[in-house]
Formats: C-alpha cells, sequence, structure tokens
C-alpha cells in the first residue's frame, strides 16, 4: 500500500480518499482551511490524518485535488516540497460558461503545473473525466470505471495505474502529458453530454473492449 496526501478537501478530494483507505492505504489530507482539512479526515477514518498546509506532503503520491483557479499558486506555495513526489492532477481549466479553457493557447493545464512544479517531481495526469459522485461511488455492476492517464515518465505513470487499480478502477494510459490536452477536452465532452442528451450526471466516459 501507498502513502498519499491529498491537498484540497472538497468533492473529488473525499471521492479518492474514500476509495484510498477502504483500499488500504494510508492517507493525508492537506487544505488552506485546516478545519475542512480534519472535517474530511475524520470523515475518511481509517486512521486518516491532516498535514500542515504548504509543509511537505507525507505521501510520495500527492493528488492536486483543488480547482484549476488554485492549483498553480498551491504548487508554488508547496514549492521544493514536492520535489520527488508523483503528483497527479486532476484538474480541468474550463471557463466559467463551459466552452473554453483559461489555459494560453499553446499550452494545458498539465503542462502550466509541471512549469510550476519542481523539475524532479513527475505530474500525471488523472482522474479529471469523472464526476466525483460516481468515482466516489466506485465500480458499477462489477465493471470498473475507466480512468484515463497521461505522463512523460513511464515509472511515475506504472505508480499511479498502480494506485487505481487497488480502488477497483481500471487505469488506461493514453501516452505522454501532451495527451493531457485531449483529457481536459474530454471534460468539455462529458459537459456536453450533460447538457444536450444525457441531462444528468450520472455516467462516466469508457472504453468498451469488444471480442
Amino acid at each position: 500500500m501507498s502513502n498519499i496526501s491529498i491537498i484540497g478537501s472538497g468533492g473529488i478530494a473525499a471521492a479518492i480518499g474514500g476509495l484510498a483507505v477502504k483500499a488500504g492505504h494510508t492517507v493525508e489530507v492537506m487544505s488552506r482551511d485546516a478545519a475542512n482539512a480534519r472535517l474530511l479526515a475524520e470523515q475518511l477514518g481509517a486512521g486518516a490524518t491532516t498535514g500542515m498546509y504548504g509543509a511537505v506532503p507525507a505521501g510520495d503520491i500527492v493528488i492536486l485535488a483543488v480547482p484549476y483557479s488554485a492549483v498553480l499558486d498551491v504548487v508554488e506555495q508547496y514549492g521544493m516540497g514536492l520535489a520527488g513526489k508523483v503528483l497527479v492532477d486532476v484538474t480541468n481549466p474550463i471557463n466559467s460558461d463551459f466552452t473554453d479553457f483559461v489555459t494560453p493557447k499553446n499550452s494545458f493545464g498539465a503542462q502550466e503545473i509541471a512549469k510550476a512544479a519542481p523539475s524532479n517531481a513527475d505530474v500525471v495526469k488523472a482522474f479529471n473525466t469523472l464526476f466525483s459522485h460516481v468515482l466516489a461511488a466506485g465500480p458499477v455492476d462489477g465493471r470498473p470505471l475507466d480512468v484515463f492517464i497521461a505522463g512523460d515518465d513511464a515509472p511515475a505513470k506504472a505508480r499511479v495505474s498502480a494506485f487505481i487499480e487497488s480502488l477497483g478502477l481500471r487505469p488506461m494510459d493514453t501516452g505522454q502529458l501532451s495527451m493531457a490536452l485531449t483529457l481536459e477536452h474530454a471534460c468539455l465532452l462529458s459537459l456536453g453530454l450533460l447538457a444536450h442528451s444525457v441531462k444528468h450526471t450520472n455516467f462516466s466516459i469508457g472504453v468498451s473492449l469488444l471480442g
């Protein structure tokens, strides 16, 4: 089992944290709002702890479970405390009317995080295509949810893939970190489906393997 640090205390933090403690991982919660961090740790149970915001995370895998609007500031505040860590980017840099991205036209969210992080931290995009309540529920009818990942460092992706599998989910490697741009577009796809066809959030995007 792994030591996991989660920066953030919202829905996606609760979803990943809940699955992680059930799988036997050691979970640390860190948040600007210490009270919210304590509340989430208590909710998770199973020995989940809180860490001081801005201190070196205890986990080797650090889940960046904050909105994209805050994540670059968070990464800069932690600074060298993230050195050598695997940073899991769950964010979607989408504007307020869900029509476009807030990142520079020649970039994407995961790349901006990688620029802000220490050079020896490895960024892996994951979990960004799943609604938090769908993720929290885990496998449906015995079928694991697909978690698409992207990253440049093969060992880092292998560690994140093993973590995802331990949660009862199916990691689907999409390639280098540049593919995170496509995964961020997949979030827009989900929002388009929500608005125009599915009409609710009780769904996930996945792969059906035929034959």
